[in-house]
């Protein structure tokens, strides 16, 4: 039987295995090295070494409320099928008022959420102050949970119908109640890519701009990358470390979330949806490359609970929250169905892979020891954002 040092020299990884071990930074070549190996047990090995400096056994989970305000964006992008255009005719098209995105969140009043969840389209006609009211709103509704909210993408569309400056409107903005800022809008740090697929949204420096100004204002946030599209693996490993570079600068995240590609009813239905062997391969990859990242997350949702499972054991320490209300189809083949999970169930989920289920608030903060007791639900409410421009996590 092979030994895994012999596994790791076969495979082409023994020096990154050394650089781990000496605590050295990983360099684009050998986040080159790790997507080209075909050995994605060797490379989940280093990805498990890197997640069991960072959290040991731990595994954190929320349990949170997505509500998704509006589903009307200006921006168009090519892999989204959330959005209604602004003159849209179909009918899809909504935009909750604040007492109504309250009184849903109300709906829940005897869950024990930590965190509401909110994203949404890029609605020009939507003023500054709607969003002020609508903070304040759903914080009045349940003032014990904090709220992460409005994607870098959000916020620049924020600034604009203020007319300020986001250093003007992010303190105003988090007396209202926000907390944290998911890292949705990033998608793939390319131009080529963004002139392709999302033209209309902010470019990569756009993205880094508010990123600043967001982790400057004291709002921490998360950040993203989209794959399973046109994006190439040079582009990916450039995508990571622009994001370590400004981790270096901020210090502002808190986890990176590898959102996987749902090609349905989107302008690139004729690509194939991703696999698990790459979904465990790109949580490995952000484990290895993004060192001074606290958390790397496995989005259940959108690569089923038996992946994000195995992900455990592939470099992620989060696997978000218990129950969502969320679309997916290229988990299950199906265009309809909605995954649901129970406090319990997650908890034996985390627990049968020999990992600590750890229950958290936004931020990260432990709670207390989680329990199986009611149904603990975290729900989403409105349209779910299904890893497009809309969404994120």
């Amino acid at each position: 039987m092979r030994s895994i040092l012999d596994q790791l020299r076969q495979a082409g990884l023994d020096r990154i295995h050394a650089k781990l071990l000496e605590g050295r930074r990983l360099t684009f070549d050998d986040g080159m090295r790790l997507y080209q190996t075909p050995d994605l047990t060797a490379v989940g090995y280093l990805a498990n070494l890197a997640r069991e400096r960072k959290s040991g056994a731990r595994t954190y989970f929320v349990r949170n409320l997505h509500v998704n305000y509006t589903n009307i964006c200006n921006k168009l992008c090519k892999f989204c099928s959330f959005y209604a255009a602004p003159n849209s005719t179909d009918g899809r098209g909504y935009v909750l008022s604040p007492e109504e995105a309250a009184a849903r969140v109300a709906k829940y009043s005897g869950e024990p959420i930590r965190e509401i969840h909110m994203v949404a389209g890029i609605n020009p006609k939507l003023p500054y102050q709607y969003y002020l009211d609508l903070l304040r709103a759903v914080k009045a509704a349940r003032p014990d949970a904090q709220i992460k909210a409005f994607t870098m993408i959000e916020l620049a569309q924020i600034a604009r119908a203020a007319k300020r400056s986001l250093a003007e409107i992010l303190p105003e903005l988090r007396a209202a109640g926000l907390t944290a800022c998911p890292g949705g809008g990033a998608e793939v740090f390319s131009d080529r890519v963004h002139e392709e697929l999302f033209r209309a949204k902010l470019d990569n420096q756009g993205w880094f701009d508010v990123a600043r100004a967001v982790h400057a204002a004291g709002i921490p946030s998360n950040a993203t990358l989209l794959y399973g599209h046109i994006e190439t693996q040079e582009e990916k490993v450039r995508h990571l470390l622009h994001i370590r570079e400004l981790q270096d600068e901020t210090g502002g995240f808190m986890c990176f979330v590898p959102l996987a590609f749902d090609p349905g009813r989107t302008e690139l239905s004729h690509l194939p949806v991703t696999t698990g062997y790459a979904n465990l391969r790109e949580i490995a990859m952000a484990r290895l490359l993004l060192d001074n990242f606290p958390h790397v997350k496995a989005f259940w949702i959108m690569i089923t609970p038996a992946v994000a499972q195995m992900a455990l054991w592939y470099g992620a320490d989060d696997i978000d929250g218990t129950v969502s209300h969320y679309e997916i189809t290229h988990a299950l083949g199906t265009t309809s169905h909605r995954q649901v999970l129970g406090t319990a169930e997650l908890l034996d989920l985390i627990a049968e892979v020999g990992r600590e289920p750890v229950e958290r608030d936004a931020l990260y903060n432990p709670v207390e020891e989680p329990t199986a007791t009611g149904t603990g639900s975290a729900v989403a409410v409105g349209y779910p954002c299904r890893a497009s421009g809309a969404g994120g996590c």
